[in-house]
């Protein structure tokens, strides 16, 4: 067992921390011995919410020389965090609202992910802008666009993109032959990147983890310790076993995007500010349907919408809609994939139809609530502050720039710690896989013929992996069989069905073929061929027997045909119903008090000492 992971102590800031071990896992034993940990030592941070701002707060902690614990209560990134438009980018939008300060800071982060913190999986991509009008419309958005690539360069370092181009109407079709061609005069290109998000938050936590951040998912928060007005920890509930257990803390930082509202009222004091929810939805396209080898951004009556280049897929959205229904799950529905269609088909010469579409998912933003009623007007900025004594909130901000929102989490939390705690050094922190990069993709086809596989795999394993493609790689050499790629899915092996279960955290069927990988909206089926295979393969790590095997299996594709169902309803209130009826998860034990399938519990139970008070008895469930 890694000795990162399994080592833990109050003593570990005064010890200068736990150190690096790149050989951590995120596999059950490791679990276990997180979740022993956390009820066995009081830690000096506890991060609650395992999407991308509690995993790198949870780093930025833990490479400060902070005992951490991190929990979160489904997998990780399973709420907004995995269901975003993939992009890392500065929000080019964002320059006529004028909000220069939040465009650059995107910037800034967007160049270090790409060249030092992330570049097997932040990757540069190009956008063409098409331009309707031929003077004021080219000179308008040159401006935007110059200033976009100035505040790029105002970090210090190079932005790790090209500048924006210029374009005729000729040069626009040769590079978007798809478009209509009265529907535009010209065009600008410019680049920004993007990101599997999903993975990216797997492997920050396991980053972590290797710092020796004790992470433990499917451990859900239902109350917070109180000494006085003071939080001193959180009760936990641990969903795979049915334990509930104390966690001790110095400072809590909650990190709940849209459910922080929800995790502020278990403390029983009002919150500085409120989050509202804002519903972005996305559909998956295959590559062959229009030509062009670019993205393109279009200009809508309410905000812009992404055609993004996706491997063998487009990404096109998003809608911005306030929602009010599940959290857990948000639901598209008809209106909002016909609202798409569209808009995209105003430009493109062949018109996509829903018998295009490959895939759908849905998201939420967590928005900071201002005066505004339109979702689409409040801030993307984020902000923090200390709730209550002993924890800190974080909220609002956008995936970009995860990073400052845990630096800046965490430095609230010690301002309030006793000490010299040092500064945050995330800045040069790079994920795991990160490191020899480079060098592992200019011998890529050397790996190929060694291994036997063909080049492309490879390719595709370094940009999922990075360096750590080696492990997986390890595991097709001790079964070959693992080689063969999942059926309806060939982007993917069975290798990395294994690899998930055993060192990336996945405990469920629909952490792999949701999360670790894209199938569930890659494939034309959305994974129904490839869950049976792949449950079988997280069988022989996970210990399932044949019953719990095929309960996963057939939860996964009660869940596909629930979403599918849903995308047909006319309304959101349709939509989260339908969708609803499919359970959540399969629990490893009976409980009355949890509700399969509305992952809600009852809260905390047992009596405390006199000193302490027992908060949030009743609670939704934040993630």
């Amino acid at each position: 067992m890694a000795k990162a992971t399994t080592t833990s102590s109050t003593t570990a800031r005064s010890a200068g921390g736990v150190g690096f071990d790149p050989t951590v896992k995120l596999g059950p034993d490791e679990r276990a011995a997180a979740i022993t940990a956390l009820k066995e030592h009081e830690v000096d941070v506890l991060v609650v919410g395992g999407g991308i701002v509690g995993a790198g707060s949870a780093l930025d902690a833990a490479t400060r020389g902070l005992s951490v614990g991190i929990v979160e209560a489904r997998d990780w990134g399973s709420g907004t965090s995995s269901r975003s438009s993939k992009l890392v980018h500065g929000g080019i939008r964002y320059l006529e609202q004028l909000n220069f300060a939040l465009v650059r800071e995107a910037l800034i982060e967007r160049g270090l992910l790409l060249q030092r913190i992330a570049p097997h999986l932040v990757k540069p991509v190009r956008f063409l802008y098409p331009l309707n009008h031929r003077v004021w419309e080219r000179f308008y958005i040159g401006i935007g666009m110059a200033m976009y690539d100035v505040f790029s360069w105002s970090g210090g370092r190079p932005p790790g993109v090209p500048h924006h181009r210029h374009l005729s109407r000729k040069q626009v079709l040769k590079n978007m032959p798809g478009l209509k061609k009265d529907a535009f005069v010209g065009g600008m290109t410019y680049y920004d990147a993007q990101v599997d998000d999903a993975r990216y938050v797997a492997s920050l936590v396991r980053t972590a983890a290797s710092y020796g951040a004790h992470a433990a998912s499917r451990v859900r928060i239902e109350g917070f310790i109180k000494v006085g007005e003071r939080v001193v920890g959180a009760h936990a509930h641990d969903i795979q076993t049915g334990e509930r257990f104390d966690v001790r803390a110095k400072q809590v930082v909650n990190a709940t995007g849209v459910w922080t509202d929800d995790t502020q009222a278990m403390v029983g004091t009002r919150g500085q500010f409120k989050v509202r929810a804002s519903k972005g939805v996305h559909l998956v396209i295959p590559r062959d349907r229009f030509q062009s080898n670019t993205g393109m951004i279009l200009r809508t009556e309410k905000s812009v919408l992404f055609v993004i280049p996706w491997g063998r897929h487009w990404l096109v959205g998003t809608t911005d809609t306030d929602w009010n229904l599940d959290k857990a799950h948000p639901a598209a529905t008809a209106a909002d994939i016909d609202y798409i269609l569209e808009h995209v088909n105003k430009v493109l010469a062949v018109p996509l139809t829903r018998e295009d579409v490959e895939g759908v998912y849905a998201g939420l933003r967590p928005l900071l609530a201002g005066e505004s009623d339109q979702t689409s007007q409040l801030s993307r900025e984020h902000v923090v502050a200390h709730t209550a004594p002993g924890l800190v909130v974080v909220a609002g901000g956008k995936w970009t720039t995860y990073r400052v929102m845990g630096k800046d989490a965490i430095d609230e939390a010690v301002a309030a710690m006793d000490g010299k705690i040092p500064e945050s050094t995330t800045e040069d922190i790079p994920l795991l896989g990160a490191e020899g990069y480079p060098a592992a993709w200019n011998r890529r086809g050397r790996t190929a013929r060694s291994v036997g596989v063909h080049k492309v795999r490879i390719e595709h394993l370094l940009n999922r992996y990075g360096t750590l493609a080696t492990e997986v790689l390890q595991l097709v050499e001790q079964d070959p069989s693992l080689a063969e790629p999942l059926p309806q899915a060939d982007d993917y092996i069975g290798a990395e069905v294994v690899y998930a279960a055993s060192h990336e955290g996945a405990l469920h069927l629909e952490d792999v073929l949701a999360r670790r990988t894209r199938i569930s909206i890659e494939a034309w089926d959305r994974g129904e061929s490839a869950a049976p295979v792949a449950a079988k393969l997280m069988a022989d790590v996970l210990g399932w027997d044949q019953e719990t095997t095929e309960n996963e299996v057939s939860n996964y594709l009660t869940r596909v045909a629930a979403e599918r169902a849903s995308q047909l309803q006319p309304d959101d209130e349709s939509a989260d119903r339908v969708r609803l009826e499919a359970p959540d998860i399969a629990f490893g034990f009976d409980e009355d008090d949890v509700v399969v399938g509305g992952g809600r519990s009852s809260g905390a139970d047992g009596a405390k000492a006199s000193d302490e008070q027992v908060v949030g008895e009743k609670t939704s469930e934040p993630r």
